[in-house]
Protein backbone atom coordinates (compact mmCIF):
# COMPACT_ATOMS: atom_id res chain seq x y z
CA UNK A 1 0.00 0.00 0.00
CA UNK A 2 1.54 3.51 -0.86
CA UNK A 3 2.49 5.54 2.26
CA UNK A 4 0.39 8.19 0.94
CA UNK A 5 -2.66 6.00 0.69
CA UNK A 6 -1.99 4.35 4.31
CA UNK A 7 -1.49 7.66 6.01
CA UNK A 8 -5.18 8.59 4.88
CA UNK A 9 -6.76 5.96 5.96
CA UNK A 10 -4.44 6.41 9.11
CA UNK A 11 -6.21 9.88 9.80
CA UNK A 12 -9.53 9.02 8.47
CA UNK A 13 -9.77 6.36 11.62
CA UNK A 14 -8.33 8.94 13.95
CA UNK A 15 -10.71 11.65 12.73
CA UNK A 16 -13.32 9.60 13.48
CA UNK A 17 -12.63 8.55 16.41
CA UNK A 18 -11.91 12.23 17.32
CA UNK A 19 -15.18 13.64 16.66
CA UNK A 20 -16.74 11.17 18.99
CA UNK A 21 -14.83 11.91 21.78
CA UNK A 22 -15.16 15.33 21.89
CA UNK A 23 -18.83 14.20 21.64
CA UNK A 24 -18.47 12.60 24.57
CA UNK A 25 -16.56 15.38 26.91
CA UNK A 26 -19.13 17.32 26.15
CA UNK A 27 -21.98 15.11 27.46
CA UNK A 28 -20.25 14.07 30.65
CA UNK A 29 -20.10 18.08 31.19
CA UNK A 30 -24.06 17.66 30.47
CA UNK A 31 -24.50 14.75 32.30
CA UNK A 32 -22.25 16.30 35.55
CA UNK A 33 -24.57 19.63 35.18
CA UNK A 34 -28.18 17.62 34.26
CA UNK A 35 -27.43 15.29 38.15
CA UNK A 36 -25.88 18.35 40.21
CA UNK A 37 -27.59 21.56 38.95
CA UNK A 38 -26.32 23.31 41.99
CA UNK A 39 -22.68 22.36 41.77
CA UNK A 40 -20.35 24.78 41.98
CA UNK A 41 -17.25 24.22 40.81
CA UNK A 42 -17.37 25.35 37.47
CA UNK A 43 -17.11 22.47 34.68
CA UNK A 44 -16.65 24.08 31.59
CA UNK A 45 -13.31 26.03 31.98
CA UNK A 46 -11.65 22.00 32.95
CA UNK A 47 -13.15 20.82 29.44
CA UNK A 48 -11.43 23.64 27.11
CA UNK A 49 -7.86 23.58 29.66
CA UNK A 50 -7.83 19.80 28.98
CA UNK A 51 -7.72 20.41 24.87
CA UNK A 52 -4.50 22.10 25.71
CA UNK A 53 -6.01 24.69 23.27
CA UNK A 54 -7.55 27.13 26.17
CA UNK A 55 -5.45 30.45 25.44
CA UNK A 56 -6.56 30.01 21.75
CA UNK A 57 -10.40 29.48 23.33
CA UNK A 58 -10.16 32.91 25.92
CA UNK A 59 -8.84 34.71 22.52
CA UNK A 60 -11.57 33.74 20.13
CA UNK A 61 -14.50 33.57 23.13
CA UNK A 62 -13.44 34.83 26.21
CA UNK A 63 -15.35 33.40 29.60
CA UNK A 64 -15.68 29.47 28.76
CA UNK A 65 -19.67 29.68 29.26
CA UNK A 66 -21.89 26.61 28.72
CA UNK A 67 -22.53 28.02 25.13
CA UNK A 68 -19.30 29.25 24.05
CA UNK A 69 -17.40 25.76 24.99
CA UNK A 70 -20.15 23.50 23.02
CA UNK A 71 -19.75 26.35 20.01
CA UNK A 72 -15.85 26.49 20.18
CA UNK A 73 -15.17 22.20 20.33
CA UNK A 74 -18.23 21.28 18.04
CA UNK A 75 -18.64 23.76 15.36
CA UNK A 76 -15.78 26.18 15.19
CA UNK A 77 -13.78 25.94 11.96
CA UNK A 78 -11.03 28.07 12.52
CA UNK A 79 -10.42 25.58 15.79
CA UNK A 80 -8.88 22.47 13.78
CA UNK A 81 -9.86 19.87 16.49
CA UNK A 82 -13.91 20.45 16.36
CA UNK A 83 -15.90 18.55 15.52
CA UNK A 84 -17.34 20.01 12.29
CA UNK A 85 -13.21 20.31 11.91
CA UNK A 86 -12.31 16.87 11.98
CA UNK A 87 -14.91 15.43 10.09
CA UNK A 88 -14.20 17.66 7.07
CA UNK A 89 -10.45 16.21 7.52
CA UNK A 90 -11.51 12.99 7.35
CA UNK A 91 -13.51 13.47 4.58
CA UNK A 92 -11.04 15.65 2.45
CA UNK A 93 -9.25 12.20 3.33
CA UNK A 94 -11.67 9.77 2.61
CA UNK A 95 -12.17 12.01 -1.13
CA UNK A 96 -8.28 11.37 -2.02
CA UNK A 97 -8.39 7.39 -1.33
CA UNK A 98 -12.29 6.40 -2.43
CA UNK A 99 -10.13 3.93 -4.23
CA UNK A 100 -8.96 2.39 -1.11
CA UNK A 101 -12.00 2.49 1.22
CA UNK A 102 -15.88 0.97 0.33
CA UNK A 103 -18.40 3.09 -0.92
CA UNK A 104 -20.93 2.80 1.95
CA UNK A 105 -17.75 4.05 4.24
CA UNK A 106 -17.54 6.96 1.85
CA UNK A 107 -21.48 7.72 2.09
CA UNK A 108 -21.59 7.21 5.72
CA UNK A 109 -18.82 9.77 6.39
CA UNK A 110 -20.19 12.13 4.21
CA UNK A 111 -23.36 12.12 5.67
CA UNK A 112 -22.05 12.55 8.88
CA UNK A 113 -20.16 15.64 7.77
CA UNK A 114 -23.27 16.93 6.07
CA UNK A 115 -25.46 16.37 9.72
CA UNK A 116 -22.88 18.43 11.86
CA UNK A 117 -22.72 20.98 9.19
CA UNK A 118 -26.11 21.50 8.76
CA UNK A 119 -26.88 21.44 12.58
CA UNK A 120 -24.20 24.38 12.59
CA UNK A 121 -26.70 26.78 10.80
CA UNK A 122 -28.72 25.88 13.34
CA UNK A 123 -29.48 25.61 17.37
CA UNK A 124 -30.21 21.85 18.03
CA UNK A 125 -26.40 21.45 19.58
CA UNK A 126 -27.46 24.30 22.02
CA UNK A 127 -31.16 24.02 22.21
CA UNK A 128 -31.37 19.84 22.90
CA UNK A 129 -27.69 18.96 23.26
CA UNK A 130 -27.82 15.78 24.54
CA UNK A 131 -29.82 14.35 21.21
CA UNK A 132 -27.35 16.38 18.95
CA UNK A 133 -23.93 14.23 20.70
CA UNK A 134 -25.83 11.43 20.97
CA UNK A 135 -26.72 11.90 17.43
CA UNK A 136 -22.87 12.55 17.01
CA UNK A 137 -21.97 9.30 18.46
CA UNK A 138 -24.20 6.98 16.79
CA UNK A 139 -23.02 8.55 13.29
CA UNK A 140 -19.65 7.48 14.02
CA UNK A 141 -20.54 3.85 15.64
CA UNK A 142 -22.58 3.76 11.88
CA UNK A 143 -18.93 4.34 10.10
CA UNK A 144 -17.20 2.11 12.27
CA UNK A 145 -19.89 -0.70 11.67
CA UNK A 146 -20.49 -0.05 7.92
CA UNK A 147 -16.58 -0.27 7.87
CA UNK A 148 -16.01 -2.96 9.38
CA UNK A 149 -18.57 -4.86 7.67
CA UNK A 150 -17.86 -4.12 4.15
CA UNK A 151 -13.85 -3.28 3.84
CA UNK A 152 -11.37 -6.55 3.47
CA UNK A 153 -9.48 -7.01 6.60
CA UNK A 154 -6.26 -6.34 5.57
CA UNK A 155 -3.51 -3.55 5.50
CA UNK A 156 -6.05 -0.60 4.86
CA UNK A 157 -8.20 -1.78 7.82
CA UNK A 158 -5.46 -2.60 10.20
CA UNK A 159 -4.53 0.90 9.75
CA UNK A 160 -7.70 2.60 10.32
CA UNK A 161 -8.66 -0.04 13.49
CA UNK A 162 -4.80 0.68 14.56
CA UNK A 163 -5.59 4.82 14.51
CA UNK A 164 -8.99 4.66 16.58
CA UNK A 165 -7.77 2.79 19.06
CA UNK A 166 -4.59 5.02 19.50
CA UNK A 167 -7.25 8.05 19.37
CA UNK A 168 -9.00 6.24 21.72
CA UNK A 169 -6.56 5.26 24.71
CA UNK A 170 -5.92 8.92 24.21
CA UNK A 171 -9.34 10.02 24.97
CA UNK A 172 -10.04 7.35 27.79
CA UNK A 173 -6.68 9.20 29.95
CA UNK A 174 -8.12 12.94 28.99
CA UNK A 175 -11.45 11.99 30.55
CA UNK A 176 -9.70 10.28 33.35
CA UNK A 177 -7.62 13.60 33.69
CA UNK A 178 -10.52 15.56 33.58
CA UNK A 179 -12.21 14.17 36.43
CA UNK A 180 -9.39 13.16 38.36
CA UNK A 181 -7.26 16.48 38.16
CA UNK A 182 -9.06 19.31 37.58
CA UNK A 183 -13.16 18.67 38.03
CA UNK A 184 -13.00 17.80 41.82
CA UNK A 185 -10.60 20.38 43.35
CA UNK A 186 -11.71 20.05 46.83
CA UNK A 187 -10.83 17.31 48.80
CA UNK A 188 -13.37 17.54 51.03
CA UNK A 189 -15.75 16.95 47.88
CA UNK A 190 -14.28 13.20 48.14
CA UNK A 191 -16.51 9.86 48.96
CA UNK A 192 -19.77 12.43 48.98
CA UNK A 193 -22.97 12.83 46.01
CA UNK A 194 -21.05 15.16 44.40
CA UNK A 195 -18.51 12.82 43.94
CA UNK A 196 -20.45 9.55 43.16
CA UNK A 197 -22.29 11.46 40.70
CA UNK A 198 -18.97 12.83 38.90
CA UNK A 199 -17.81 9.42 38.54
CA UNK A 200 -20.67 8.15 37.82
CA UNK A 201 -21.05 10.81 34.42
CA UNK A 202 -17.65 9.52 33.20
CA UNK A 203 -18.21 5.94 33.19
CA UNK A 204 -21.10 6.36 31.16
CA UNK A 205 -19.22 8.97 28.78
CA UNK A 206 -17.27 6.06 27.62
CA UNK A 207 -20.32 3.96 27.73
CA UNK A 208 -18.87 1.99 30.60
CA UNK A 209 -21.61 2.16 33.32
CA UNK A 210 -23.21 -0.81 32.93
CA UNK A 211 -20.49 -2.90 31.97
CA UNK A 212 -19.16 -1.67 35.04
CA UNK A 213 -21.78 -2.29 37.49
CA UNK A 214 -21.92 -6.19 36.19
CA UNK A 215 -18.26 -6.00 37.87
CA UNK A 216 -18.94 -4.25 40.74
CA UNK A 217 -21.73 -3.03 43.02
CA UNK A 218 -20.36 -0.04 44.38
CA UNK A 219 -18.94 3.13 42.49
CA UNK A 220 -15.20 3.02 43.83
CA UNK A 221 -12.25 6.12 42.39
CA UNK A 222 -10.29 2.25 43.05
CA UNK A 223 -11.92 0.21 40.90
CA UNK A 224 -13.04 2.54 38.27
CA UNK A 225 -9.36 3.55 37.82
CA UNK A 226 -8.69 -0.59 37.24
CA UNK A 227 -11.48 -0.86 35.26
CA UNK A 228 -10.49 2.43 32.59
CA UNK A 229 -6.85 1.33 32.65
CA UNK A 230 -6.34 -2.07 33.16
CA UNK A 231 -9.44 -3.87 32.30
CA UNK A 232 -8.68 -5.82 29.28
CA UNK A 233 -12.34 -6.86 28.14
CA UNK A 234 -14.19 -3.63 28.13
CA UNK A 235 -13.32 -1.86 24.53
CA UNK A 236 -12.68 1.52 25.87
CA UNK A 237 -10.23 0.80 28.56
CA UNK A 238 -6.93 1.92 27.86
CA UNK A 239 -5.26 -1.68 28.36
CA UNK A 240 -7.86 -3.35 25.61
CA UNK A 241 -7.26 -0.50 23.58
CA UNK A 242 -3.09 -0.70 23.12
CA UNK A 243 -3.31 -4.74 23.35
CA UNK A 244 -5.37 -4.39 20.58
CA UNK A 245 -4.21 -1.75 18.54
CA UNK A 246 -0.58 -3.84 18.62
CA UNK A 247 -2.17 -6.53 17.08
CA UNK A 248 -3.41 -4.56 13.98
CA UNK A 249 0.10 -2.93 13.61
CA UNK A 250 1.34 -6.47 13.50
CA UNK A 251 -1.24 -7.33 11.00
CA UNK A 252 0.24 -4.50 8.91
CA UNK A 253 3.79 -5.60 9.27
CA UNK A 254 3.10 -9.25 9.35
CA UNK A 255 5.82 -9.65 12.58
CA UNK A 256 5.19 -12.43 15.09
CA UNK A 257 3.31 -11.04 18.22
CA UNK A 258 5.56 -10.73 20.79
CA UNK A 259 8.34 -9.66 18.37
CA UNK A 260 9.63 -6.54 16.76
CA UNK A 261 11.64 -5.01 13.71
CA UNK A 262 10.88 -1.49 14.00
CA UNK A 263 10.45 1.44 16.49
CA UNK A 264 6.42 1.35 16.56
CA UNK A 265 6.49 -2.19 17.42
CA UNK A 266 8.88 -1.83 19.86
CA UNK A 267 6.67 0.95 21.33
CA UNK A 268 3.83 -0.43 21.54
CA UNK A 269 4.76 -3.46 22.44
CA UNK A 270 6.83 -1.94 25.85
CA UNK A 271 3.44 -0.41 26.38
CA UNK A 272 1.40 -3.03 26.14
CA UNK A 273 3.71 -4.38 28.90
CA UNK A 274 3.91 -2.00 30.76
CA UNK A 275 0.20 -1.98 31.59
CA UNK A 276 -0.20 -5.59 31.49
CA UNK A 277 2.23 -5.87 34.63
CA UNK A 278 1.05 -2.69 36.18
CA UNK A 279 -1.78 -2.77 39.05
CA UNK A 280 -4.40 -0.07 40.29
CA UNK A 281 -2.48 0.74 43.83
CA UNK A 282 1.24 1.36 41.73
CA UNK A 283 -0.93 3.95 39.42
CA UNK A 284 -2.29 5.56 42.35
CA UNK A 285 0.71 5.75 44.67
CA UNK A 286 2.26 7.31 41.21
CA UNK A 287 -0.48 9.51 40.97
CA UNK A 288 -3.06 9.69 38.32
CA UNK A 289 -2.14 12.93 36.26
CA UNK A 290 1.60 11.80 36.43
CA UNK A 291 0.51 7.96 35.08
CA UNK A 292 -1.73 9.82 32.54
CA UNK A 293 1.13 12.53 31.52
CA UNK A 294 3.70 9.67 30.64
CA UNK A 295 1.50 7.71 28.95
CA UNK A 296 0.31 10.31 26.41
CA UNK A 297 4.20 11.04 25.96
CA UNK A 298 4.79 7.50 25.31
CA UNK A 299 1.62 8.08 22.40
CA UNK A 300 3.19 10.83 21.65
CA UNK A 301 6.26 9.32 20.85
CA UNK A 302 4.49 6.53 19.01
CA UNK A 303 2.75 8.35 16.46
CA UNK A 304 6.15 10.04 15.88
CA UNK A 305 7.49 6.77 14.93
CA UNK A 306 4.68 5.57 12.95
CA UNK A 307 4.82 8.94 11.00
CA UNK A 308 8.66 8.09 10.01
CA UNK A 309 8.13 4.42 9.60
CA UNK A 310 4.71 4.07 7.51
CA UNK A 311 4.09 7.52 6.16
CA UNK A 312 7.40 8.68 5.64
CA UNK A 313 7.47 12.05 7.56
CA UNK A 314 10.27 13.02 9.66
CA UNK A 315 9.32 15.13 12.72
CA UNK A 316 10.39 15.61 16.38
CA UNK A 317 7.85 14.56 18.69
CA UNK A 318 5.38 16.93 18.64
CA UNK A 319 3.32 18.83 21.45
CA UNK A 320 0.39 17.34 22.48
CA UNK A 321 -1.27 20.41 20.16
CA UNK A 322 0.42 19.69 17.73
CA UNK A 323 -0.53 15.94 17.98
CA UNK A 324 -4.00 16.42 18.14
CA UNK A 325 -4.10 18.32 14.83
CA UNK A 326 -1.75 17.18 12.47
CA UNK A 327 -3.03 15.61 9.12
CA UNK A 328 -1.66 14.01 6.91
CA UNK A 329 0.30 16.63 5.54
CA UNK A 330 0.46 18.47 9.13
CA UNK A 331 -1.72 21.76 7.58
CA UNK A 332 -4.14 22.01 10.56
CA UNK A 333 -1.15 22.61 13.18
CA UNK A 334 -1.23 25.81 14.21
Amino acid sequence: MLSRVANSIYWIGRYIERAENLARFIDVTLNLLLDDPDDLVPQWEPLVRTTGDDAFFRERYGPATRDNVICFLTFDVEYANSILSVLASARENARTVREAIPSESWEQLNEFYLFVRNASNGDDAVNTPSEFFAEVKRQSHLFSGVTDATMSHGVGWHFLNLARLLERADKTSRILDVKYFTLLPNIQDVGTTTDYLQWSAVLRSVSGFEMYRKLHHAITIKRIVEFLILNREFPRSIQYCVANAGRSLHGITGTAEGSFRNDPEQQLGRLNSELAYRDVESILEQGMHEFIDALQRQLNQLDVALAETFFGIKRSEPAPLERQSGTQSQSMSR
